[in-house]
């Protein structure tokens, strides 16, 4: 076995997914607890993901080398503090210090999305490209960068912050304080709200229509499972998607000059339902542009398979790095490297 094993979390909006992976790239075990309910520091959730994984792999926590864990939002990396997670609402946050506190295992955070693109950036789904981006779309919507084969951070660690920039100048008020972001009009909430409005103006807004299943919470994947069944309403909203989160792939992609995007995140998981909106318009935009043609080619943009997880992936790549600095036989390379060809098979 090359190296301890390791722990790969994924803090998302509304739940937390941990692994345990062995130094063979093996997962050991796994464990998925939901966010809602948390306080303000928002870790027993954090903590009770990472103790039912290392519970399902029959370790203990004095068996791990080290936790790497990738949260929304802008990370000090160098000390291990969330400065602001919108969707959360952390601000200064020392996130590394608390796991370390609670578990006595080292700890590292990162940007979710940028951690997950500079682990995709190494493996096989990627097939090879040097400029690529994660683009996450669930709670909220954020975009990791590999440029050149290097992860792109920013001076302040926000780049790729998609989810942020307005499209709709007169839209909803944000989270962030602006009104119309592209998280305002695509995002997993929107979904919901945007089902739940066209049921109630067709006057359908009972139990037994199928985006509801029998008077249960609207959700993204109660639309998109609608969707897939044939609903009109719900391909009606799952079509208007599609079509903004294009035009955000568009713009991503000719801004960076990218050979790929990748699509992940919980609304991503419903799989063709929610790529070929996507495609569909993009493939509009080919045809009425040899710009695009050019610069987005057919195959360039792709979903991750619904099971993947990028982030928890990514987040063992990172613990990795942790393990390796304390033991320069282990992992030759620079952090980077190490991040970039991590297996996430």
């Amino acid at each position: 076995m090359k190296g301890p094993l390791v722990v790969g979390v994924d803090v998302g909006g509304t739940k937390v997914a941990a692994l345990v992976v062995d130094g063979d790239g093996v997962t050991r075990g796994r464990a998925v607890r939901p966010m809602a309910g948390r306080s303000d520091d928002g870790i027993e959730p954090i903590i009770g993901a990472i103790r039912a994984a290392l519970e399902a792999a029959e370790v203990t926590a004095a068996q791990i080398g080290a936790i790497g864990v990738g949260v929304p939002g802008r990370v000090d990396t160098a000390a291990g503090v969330v400065g602001l997670a919108t969707n959360l609402g952390w601000r200064d946050l020392p996130l590394a210090q608390l796991i370390q506190d609670e578990l006595g295992v080292q700890c590292g955070v990162e940007n979710d999305v940028g951690l997950a693109a500079a682990g995709l950036a190494g493996h096989e789904v990627a097939k090879g490209a040097r400029s690529l981006a994660y683009v996450a779309v669930g709670t909220g919507i954020g975009a990791g960068l590999v440029l050149n084969g290097r992860l792109h951070k920013g001076d302040r660690g926000m780049a790729g912050e998609i989810g942020h920039v307005i499209v709709d100048p007169g839209g909803a008020l944000c989270r962030c304080g602006q009104q119309g972001c592209l998280e305002t009009v695509a995002s997993g909430p929107f979904i919901a709200r945007r089902a739940a409005a066209l049921l109630a103006a067709a006057g359908s807004a009972d139990g037994d229509h199928p985006i509801l299943r029998g008077a249960q919470p609207i959700t993204a994947r109660t639309v998109y499972e609608a969707a897939a069944a044939g609903d009109p309403i719900a391909l009606a909203v799952a079509d208007e998607v599609g079509r903004t989160l294009a035009r955000a792939v568009e713009a991503l992609m000719l801004t960076g000059d990218l050979d790929l995007v990748l699509l992940g995140g919980g609304v991503a998981a419903a799989g063709v339902t929610f790529l070929d909106p996507i495609l569909d318009e993009l493939e509009r935009m080919r045809t009425a542009s040899p710009l695009v043609a050019a610069m987005i080619p057919p195959g360039s943009v792709r979903a991750l398979p619904a099971h993947f997880d990028p982030v928890a992936w990514g987040g063992v790549a990172l613990a990795r790095s942790l393990v390796r600095a304390g033991d320069p036989d282990l992992h030759g390379g620079t952090e980077e490297e190490v991040v970039a060809r991590t297996s996430l098979a």
